[in-house]
């Protein structure tokens, strides 16, 4: 029924400002990313794009520049399947910038074959939760300086068939690419509400956030029949500045600045899993995210 009120409501739209404030965006350099960086640009806002491939990155910088006339949008190398480099991303952005404003944790890998990362994560909870449980971790106290400030993260509905295996997680004894992709996108959810009781009171708030059903690259590694159900449903799906739109409401909306934790759809707050609200599954989740990267995080 929420899906059916969404479809019907006006389009959100928001002249809000963020001059004088610094927005950060991982996986910036396609698709809904780069339409949330070029919207965020021209409402005043300093751009740093996080990617992966620093030449896709700076055709990207001089796309959103041109769309945005903004003059304050530059690209840094970080590749979140690789804690060193995350580190590196982390360590720089402390040092060089005053504050952070916005985190869009957005980028992503979907329905891959089995990998893993250079930390011997299996790749999509290894990129999709883990890598960037450890770029908010690194980035917290500055982005704490900077309140009011927000953390974003970009999940999917996909979420809602997943399932944490504890025992698990990097799916070694057997491997589904999709519940794998559907347990990633469960975490980001979890990692929300966890993230969001650890900081009541700083004046940082967090969201996650389902984007619609859109057409980017994340679908390459979709099967033959994937792919064709995939284009019968396209007139239904949402091009990436329609996708982006809830990323940007996350990130601009005023009456959202009381709310923290919650979980997003179409620009509106929308009904996560049963599992997706379960705190004692998101405190373990927490737990071994932790253990396994070798951090304290309380």
């Amino acid at each position: 029924m929420q899906a059916i009120r969404n479809f019907f409501r006006s389009a959100w739209s928001s002249s809000e400002r963020l001059d004088d404030k610094t927005v950060v965006i991982t996986g910036a350099n396609t698709g809904i990313g780069k339409e949330a960086a070029i919207d965020l640009a021209k409402r005043g806002a300093k751009i740093i794009i996080a990617c992966r491939d620093m030449e896709k990155a700076q055709a990207a910088v001089k796309e959103i520049t041109e769309s945005s006339g903004s003059s304050t949008v530059s690209c840094m190398k970080l590749d979140l399947s690789d804690s060193k480099s995350i580190r590196e991303f982390a360590e720089a952005i402390n040092r060089d910038e005053a504050k952070l404003n916005i985190l869009i944790n957005n980028a992503g890998v979907m329905v891959c074959p089995y990998g893993k990362t250079a930390d011997g994560f299996e790749m999509q909870i290894g990129v999709n939760h883990m890598g960037h449980f450890l770029l908010t971790y690194l980035l917290l106290d500055l982005i704490k300086r900077s309140a009011p400030a927000r953390i974003i993260t970009v999940s999917s509905m996909a979420h809602a068939w997943g399932s944490i295996n504890l025992e698990d997680i990097n799916s070694e004894k057997s491997y589904d690419k999709s519940k794998a992709y559907s347990q990633s996108k469960l975490a980001n959810v979890l990692f929300t509400r966890s993230l969001a009781k650890r900081l009541e009171g700083t004046g940082v708030t967090t969201y996650s956030l389902h984007p619609g059903v859109v057409q980017t690259d994340l679908w390459r590694h979709l099967n033959g029949p994937q792919q064709f159900v995939m284009k019968l449903v396209s007139p239904f799906t949402k091009n990436s500045v329609q996708g982006a739109q809830t990323t940007i409401y996350c990130a601009v909306e005023p009456s959202l600045e009381k709310e923290s934790g919650g979980y997003y759809s179409d620009c509106a707050p929308a009904n996560c899993s049963a599992a997706g609200k379960d705190d004692d599954l998101a405190q373990k989740l927490w737990e071994l995210s932790c253990r396994l990267l070798s951090i304290t995080w309380d």
